[in-house]
């Protein structure tokens, strides 16, 4: 199962990092519970080889927690990327890397 997800996830950033240059988007939401409400929004574009994204989320007591990240082609069938998750407290979570895919 670990082995699909990280397939989907190399999948995924190959095309992100394949997308058309300058394309941007930006979405956001709401959700309202018993406990409150929660709100979502989020922004991202692709230009120079270069895709990021960022998004920010309120939860239903005003906690808050953002992510942003990238996808840059580095070659054919390459990429590096990274992530950095900032949580409710201030704590952050940094990761990168790189990929490479050999078609068959």
């Amino acid at each position: 199962m670990k082995r699909a997800a990280l397939s989907l996830t190399v999948a995924a950033l190959l095309s992100l990092a394949a997308a058309s240059e300058a394309s941007a988007w930006s979405r956001s939401g709401t959700v309202t519970t018993a406990r409150g409400t929660a709100t979502a929004s989020g922004s991202g574009g692709c230009a120079a080889g270069t895709c990021s994204r960022s998004v920010q989320v309120t939860g239903a007591a005003g906690a808050s927690a953002t992510r942003s990240g990238y996808a840059t082609r580095t070659g054919t069938g390459t990429l590096s990327y990274g992530r950095t998750t900032i949580g409710p407290a201030g704590t952050s979570i940094t990761r990168s890397g790189s990929v490479s895919v050999t078609p068959k």
